[in-house]
This record gives C-alpha cells, sequence and structure tokens, in this order.
C-alpha cells in the first residue's frame, strides 16, 4: 500500500529507517524498536494508543502503482496461479486501510489473507522469520485439498515485499521475492541494495543505524530535495538490481514487472 506519505512532515530518512525496524511480528517487537529508536517517553500500550488517534488518513490509501493491473493479470492466468496475503498489519488496521478497496481485496479469500493477529501466528515467529510465509503457502495447499493438483512447494512460491524484514522473510522461507521499496527507503538502502536481498537483515540494520547516527550528528538539513519526478533524489530511473544467487531482485514499480522473468504467461 502506498501509505508512507501520510509521514512527510518528519525527516524522510529516519521515517524509512525506523519504519522498516518496526516491520516486525508480533507488532509489540516492532513498536518496542521504534520506540527505543526514536527515545519516546511512551510505553508500548501508550505509543499504540497515540498511533490509533491518527489512523483517519490511512482510510485515504491506495494501492502502489501496477498493483491492481499485476493481480488481475496473476489472477487470470492458465495454469491457475495461487494467490495469497501475508501482512505484518493486524485485520482491523489493513481494513482500515483497504476497505474502500475491493479491486483490491477481492483477489484473496479469507483462508488465504493472513495478519499479524491471526490466530495461527500467535505461535509463529514473524517477520523477519519466514513463517508467516510459510504459513500462508500451507493455506494454499489446503485450499487445493479437493484437488489432484501437487502440494506447492516454497522454492514454487514468489513473494512481493516492499520492506526489509519482509524481503528477509521471503528469503528464510525458501521462496523468490520480488522487493518493490518506497522511493524513500530505495534513497536510505542505496549501495545496501544486494545485502537486503540476500536476507542479511543484521547487517542492513547496522548500517542504517550507523547513518542514522551519523546523519543525527551533522548540520540538520532544510529538508528532503524533491526532484522533479516527485522522488527523493536520483532521476527516478530505478536500476533493476538482482541478488547474487538470482532468487531476489529489486525493481522500481510493479509496473516494471516482468511476467517473462518468472515464466508467467499474462
Amino acid at each position: 500500500m502506498d501509505d508512507k506519505g501520510f509521514a512527510t512532515e518528519q525527516r524522510q530518512d529516519s521515517i524509512f529507517t525506523l519504519n522498516n525496524q518496526a516491520k516486525t511480528n508480533p507488532p509489540s517487537q516492532g513498536h518496542e524498536r521504534l520506540i527505543s529508536g526514536t527515545n519516546l517517553p511512551l510505553t508500548v500500550e501508550e505509543f499504540k494508543a497515540e498511533v490509533a488517534k491518527h489512523h483517519t488518513p490511512f482510510t485515504n490509501s491506495q494501492p502502489l502503482p501496477g498493483v491492481l493491473v499485476l493481480l488481475s493479470h496473476l489472477s487470470s492466468t492458465n495454469p491457475k496461479i495461487h494467490l495469497a496475503m501475508a501482512s505484518s498489519t493486524t485485520k482491523p488496521f489493513f481494513a482500515t486501510k483497504t476497505s474502500h478497496l475491493p479491486s483490491l481485496t477481492s483477489h484473496f479469500t479469507p483462508l488465504t489473507s493472513l495478519f499479524s493477529d491471526d490466530a495461527d501466528m500467535q505461535t509463529k515467529k514473524g517477520k523477519p522469520a519466514g513463517d508467516i510465509f510459510l504459513l500462508a503457502m500451507q493455506r494454499i495447499n489446503a485450499s487445493l485439498a479437493t484437488t489432484d493438483g501437487p502440494e506447492l512447494k516454497p522454492e514454487e512460491c514468489l513473494v512481493f515485499e516492499d520492506s526489509i524484514a519482509g524481503v528477509a522473510a521471503g528469503r528464510a522461507a525458501g521462496m523468490r521475492v520480488c522487493w518493490v521499496p518506497h522511493e524513500g527507503l530505495r534513497e536510505v538502502c542505496k549501495g545496501m541494495e544486494r545485502e537486503v536481498l540476500a536476507g542479511r537483515m543484521e547487517d542492513v540494520e547496522r548500517r542504517l543505524l550507523a547513518l542514522e547516527a551519523e546523519r543525527a550528528a551533522a548540520e540538520p538539513k532544510a529538508g528532503a530535495a524533491e526532484t522533479d519526478d516527485g522522488t527523493l533524489g536520483g532521476t527516478g530511473v530505478v536500476e533493476r538490481i538482482e541478488s547474487e544467487d538470482g532468487w531476489a531482485e529489486m525493481i522500481g514499480s510493479l509496473k516494471d514487472f516482468d511476467y517473462g522473468r518468472y515464466r508467467i504467461a499474462v
């Protein structure tokens, strides 16, 4: 979802560093890391209460460019591609962000829609562990129980992710990953893309925290430089980057998704 723009009042580099530190399951662990990283004088419960006060802007969330076309294509392939959603957010908050987007949510069934507060996730580890994606695959296989087709294996699955923790989770699950980061996160991770794609989250996090410490010690800037194309720095042209083992890639937009690369006929 394209909801990062709701936090434009703060420094962009800090937002995307902390946002991706916070994207872990269970959510309380992510909250603890964000509170610690920003030195907020709040408990986790107080933080959650404050966040809940600001949910209204998310009712205007929109899908990232290319998402609806991608889902439409993937839902109409022959042979059929089976879709599942595995999100670090809670089901109520996801509903807040998507209740006005039936064209998005209609591609997933309740069985194959998995959230951090799902009962099945309470005994599992969240992202960056691969449990949530493996559980999503198991649910797809459960939905196929009445068919004669073989069960899916992790190496037959493709994960679409926008977060660092999500990429690490997909790699940990033994699945291929297509990483489509928000332009702000892409700028923050410049030079670290292959570490992200390899799932080396701890290495990336150490480098991000070191960079944040350097920025905090430096003279504060007036704000992020905005180019004519509306992105943070650069030319707007995003180079496709592939992991060394070929199991993960970074692209600038789902509009650039190469179906042929994954042998998907649309």
